[in-house]
Parts: structure tokens; sequence; C-alpha cells
């Protein structure tokens, strides 16, 4: 089958590098001259590394993620430890460790994978036409292609969702802001191999062991929407942010890079049932924009793609057949996923501060079984259990 992907991104790459190994045609359309990660790196949970393992990437990604054993909060305001713990129960209950990653490497990983040569760059989509056998787009150079399915792996700003629902469906401001870049592992800032995050006033400071010695950081703070993005303030604005906190985040603050840190006004979507439309069908932030509290955006997309091929794989009664068993196999599921990240968002951000403050003090009582628990909810029922 001849198959266009609208999008170059984790979502749909992943699904070409899918659709190929069955035998398809796939060629991918990315808007973008060059194809650049967005955010400096992604906590890839067991459930997302099974789809890249199914896909024989394995190997490739196990050398590109960071080791991560532990897990830690601690009051950013006194430096106290809050819980500390080691993931090994949770990586033996669901069979394979979770790999934080900078999305450079991943994104290089995923085009290698699937050919350079099938990616066409700089193809913008304006429209696309289903004629029940065919489906059309045209890009913005005027140029057009034909294929027998269109997936609209198109982001959170997808075109392609707007032929699906036959609306423009809004953006949710989720309520923060999020700086997020990469910084040399060192002990006085967490230590080398365990997720820490120090937590206080609703906000966050967070450090994730990626490969090449690397720290993923990010912080988050509650604030209004439309402020101005200037990385020339970007350390001003956080040390104001973080006036009080302890030494830790202010070393932070100070190693960064602030040309090579990104800033992100932190939204999602209202969850919707409809993923295709005659011969288009969407994945990933097309057809469930989350926010990244609980780090399954990726993930999500990523069993969206295994999903979606093996769905035109072993069904036969046509492509709609095989789109519709695919969308009833993972509306209910990322729908529970965009809803879990929305309710951790507004605990961990202080929607309510008396929540969130009983939240800091369960976490005094907390030995990890709890929220390994919470962990292993969001893995299991992935494609590959």
């Amino acid at each position: 089958m001849n198959i266009i992907i609208i999008g170059g991104g984790i979502g749909g790459l992943t699904t070409g590098i899918a659709l190929k190994r069955f035998g398809h045609q796939v060629t991918i359309y990315e808007q973008t001259a060059q194809i650049l990660p967005v955010g400096a790196a992604i906590s890839l949970w067991s459930n997302g590394v099974k789809c890249l393992n199914y896909l024989g990437l394995g190997e490739a990604l196990a050398r590109i993620g960071g080791q991560m054993d532990d897990m830690a909060y601690v009051d950013g305001m006194t430096n106290t430890t809050l819980t500390q713990f080691s993931l090994t129960p949770l990586i033996q209950s669901v069979g394979q460790r979770p790999y934080p990653v900078a999305r450079a490497e991943l994104q290089d990983l995923l085009m290698q994978a699937f050919g350079l040569e099938n990616i066409r760059l700089g193809m913008r989509m304006l429209t696309l036409v289903d004629d029940g056998q065919q489906v059309t787009a045209t890009f913005a150079d005027g140029s057009t292609a034909s294929a027998d399915l269109l997936i609209g792996a198109d982001g959170t700003h997808s075109i392609t969702r707007q032929h699906v629902l036959g609306e423009i469906v809004p953006r949710r401001y989720a309520g923060y802001v999020n700086w997020n870049g990469l910084v040399e592992i060192a002990d006085d800032l967490a230590p080398a191999q365990q997720w820490t995050t120090y937590v206080g006033q609703g906000k966050r400071v967070s450090l994730m062991p990626v490969a090449g010695n690397r720290f993923y950081f990010f912080f988050d703070v509650p604030l209004p929407a439309g402020l101005p993005n200037d990385k020339s303030s970007y350390q001003t604005d956080l040390k104001a942010h973080f006036t009080g906190w302890c030494q830790p985040v202010q070393t932070l603050i100070e190693r960064m890079n602030p040309q090579t840190t990104n800033r992100v006004e932190i939204h999602d979507i209202e969850p919707f049932m409809q993923f295709y439309r005659g011969r288009v069908v969407i994945l990933g932030d097309a057809a469930h924009s989350t926010t990244p509290d609980i780090g399954q955006g990726g993930c999500q997309a990523m069993e969206d793609a295994i999903y979606l091929a093996r769905a035109l794989q072993i069904n036969t009664l046509g492509i709609e057949d095989a789109l519709r068993r695919y969308q009833d196999k993972r509306n209910e599921r990322t729908r529970e996923m965009v809803l879990r990240a929305r309710k951790r968002c507004d605990v961990t951000h202080m929607k309510d501060e008396a929540v969130t403050k009983a939240w800091y003090q369960e976490l005094t009582k907390e030995t990890g079984s709890n929220i390994m628990h919470g962990i292993i909810s969001n893995i299991i029922g992935n494609p590959l259990d």
C-alpha cells in the first residue's frame, strides 16, 4: 500500500518504520526545512521502549538512553529529601527499563531507521481531499501527492485533525510554563543515576540522566500565558521565580545555557474519540495532545504507531475497517492518559493550595510503592504487554 505521513516527529517516524517493516511504501512530508527536536529530552517509559524494541531498535535506544536507577523528591527550599527509592521493582514488574533520552539523538535514530531518502522536507500541507479511493494532499509549493492512506502525525496544531473532525479544536492552557535543556551531570546538582525532582510552591525543578554524562533538566512555574519569551532573561527570570530555593537549584540556574534552553507554555486538548475519517487517520499529538506531567506523550504516539501498523496488517476487510479497529483500541486509553496527566498537573502546580500541600506531606511518608504503582498503571495496557 502507498501511504503518506504528514509530520516527521517521533510519532510520524515511528509509524513510518513500523509500516515499512510490513512492506508498505511510505513517504513522510515534513513542513520544516530541517527536522529539529521539540524540547531537549524525553522520558521514554517502558511501554515506549517496548515499541522500539518491537521495531528492532532496542539496542540502539539503550546506547543513547540514560541510566535511571532511582527516583527522589526533594524539598526545594530546604534541600531535604522527602522520599527516595529504587526503580528496580518497577522495572521487574513491567519487564523493561525506562530510558530518558535526548530528543535530538532519538530523532536521529528514528530518521536513520526510517530512511532519509523517503523524507520530504519543507513540505507544508495546505489541504487534503479524500475521493474514497485515494487521498491527495496539496502543499504550499503547489505540488500534490496522492496515496491509498494519509496519516496525520502533524502535532498539536494538526491540519489533518481538522479534516477528520470537521472543526478546529482549541488548545487548553494548562497554567504553567516549562523551561528545559541539558547540562553536564554533577554531584552538586543531583545523584548521577537518579531522577531528582525539587518541589515547592507549586513549582518543580527536575533532573533526569541521559547518555553522554548529561542531565535533562526542566523548571515548571505556574504563570499566565502570553508573557514575553526572551532567552537573554531566562536566568534572571528563573532566579526570581526560585528565590529562596536550595543551592542545587541556584547552581542549575547558573550553569544552564539560555541559548540552548527551551521555554514552552504547556497546553493540552480536550479528549475526543474520532481518530479517522475515510482514508485519513490521525495519531500522536494530533489525536491526543497532552501535558507532559506523566511522561506519556511520546510513548502514546509510539503505541499508536504499533497499533495502527498491526491493524492495517492483520485486518482484511478494507482500510476503513482497519482504521476503525485502530481507533477503538486507542481512543479510550489515550483519553485516560490525557486526563491522568491533567489531574497530575493540577496537583503538582497548586491549582488548589491545600491539595498540593497535602501531596507534599504525603511524599514524606512515601516508600515508592504508590508512585511506582501510578507509573506502572500508565505502562500496562500497551500493545506489547
